[in-house]
């Protein structure tokens, strides 16, 4: 396994290591370099004390998130294996930094989110895609992976990513699909990226999806996180799971610690909710499926009743997210625009998420029953008068 430059973890200075070596032995000592304010009855008094940072994240938090994942999961999760940070954004940019150094690249799906490039640009760092095809479902043909890293001089590729669900297409990763992945993975020498966040929102189901988390074929880092399983953005609370070889996850270990070092770990004033925040989970996960559920029927039907024909919903299998799409005579601007300046209703074009053509438009699951239909209402008859005109 190849890591960047990037990350310094040289040997020990005579320093440390005398410190270390005293407190071995039991040595107390005094820290006359000490500038930890809280040490010294300087903090505020609202304010826990003392602040021991841990570069993974506050050891009670991490223990708490690692019970709660073991019980909702039916797996075995070690605390030790989890990084605490506030969103899966920050743990992108731990990973390209432990992986990357400028100039190199990462292998992400399309059609996706927009997130990865920008925060790969951001990190000096190359976001190449491989295809997502839609053949009744969304499929991976892996055979495009291996395609992309041959065409892409594969000695500057150094992670594969997968978004689990699919956003926006809703699309989960099979059991068939992560063995393709690991088989390649472990032949290139790269790690496997899998973004779960909205793991635990289906819809349409997908029986044979897979969890990466946990999966200890090749080195793995799951990124999840509250903000999805809350419903709640400003729930800044995300973690990275590692997963993998022994040897490799301890070595991975040991350069992430001193990322997440560099950046200093969650604030003690979010992790001191960790137990109040998990308990809502499993309320609010249902309450955004059972939204989700209503207003992807509400869509089907109103797709159903358009005269035309021409306009099909592209079932999602998870997520809060689902694509309409029409003949791609229908300029995406131009309808997005006009649908804006005459009903006051915007949506995403297509091309946002680098759709194989256009003709495509992502519409939220999220939004209260009565302004969901209403606005998909408007989107869906826009669609069907223009495809009536050049009809």
């Amino acid at each position: 396994m190849r890591f960047s430059s990037r990350v310094d973890v040289g040997t020990t200075n005579p320093v440390s290591a005398a410190e270390a070596a005293a407190r071995t032995a039991g040595r107390r000592l005094v820290r006359l370099s000490d500038s930890n304010p809280t040490r010294h009855g300087l903090a505020p008094r609202v304010l826990p004390s003392p602040y021991d940072p841990d570069p993974r994240g506050p050891r009670r938090a991490r223990e708490q998130l690692a019970s709660f994942l073991s019980a909702t999961q039916g797996r075995a999760v070690d605390a030790d294996d989890l990084y605490l940070l506030s969103s899966t954004s920050q743990a992108y940019s731990w990973l390209l930094k432990l992986f990357c150094d400028p100039g190199d690249a990462v292998l992400s799906p399309t059609p996706g989110y927009p997130l990865i490039e920008s925060i790969a640009r951001l990190e000096g760092v190359t976001a190449l895609t491989y295809p997502l095809h839609h053949y009744g479902r969304w499929d991976m043909d892996t055979a495009d992976v291996e395609e992309q890293l041959d065409d892409a001089a594969e000695d500057r590729v150094r992670a594969v990513i997968v978004i689990n669900p699919n956003n926006p297409t809703g699309s989960y990763v099979t059991a068939d699909d992560y063995a393709r992945l690991v088989g390649i993975c472990r032949s290139r020498g790269l790690p496997l990226i899998a973004d779960e966040v909205f793991f635990d929102h289906e819809l349409a189901g997908c029986p044979d999806r897979v969890r990466v988390a946990g999966c200890d074929d090749v080195l793995t880092f799951s990124l999840d996180g509250l903000s999805k399983r809350l419903a709640a953005p400003h729930a800044k609370l995300a973690w990275i799971e590692i997963s993998g070889p022994a040897e490799e996850v301890a070595e991975a270990k040991r350069r992430l610690d001193a990322v997440a070092d560099a950046y200093l770990p969650l604030s003690d004033l979010v992790s001191e909710r960790v137990p109040e925040l998990l308990e809502g989970v499993p309320g609010q996960t249902e309450a955004v499926r059972a939204r989700c559920l209503e207003n992807l029927a509400v869509l089907r039907e109103l797709v159903a009743a358009e005269p035309s024909g021409a306009i099909s919903l592209l079932e999602p299998e998870g997520g809060w997210s689902a694509l309409l799409r029409f003949p791609a005579f229908v300029d995406e601007d131009e309808l997005v625009t006009t649908m804006i300046a005459e009903d006051g209703v915007t949506v995403q074009p297509g091309y946002f998420f680098d759709m194989p053509q256009p003709g495509y438009v992502s519409v939220s699951l999220l939004l209260e029953p009565g302004l969901f239909r209403a606005a998909a209402s408007a989107l869906i008859g826009k669609i069907g008068r223009e495809v009536a005109e050049v009809g």
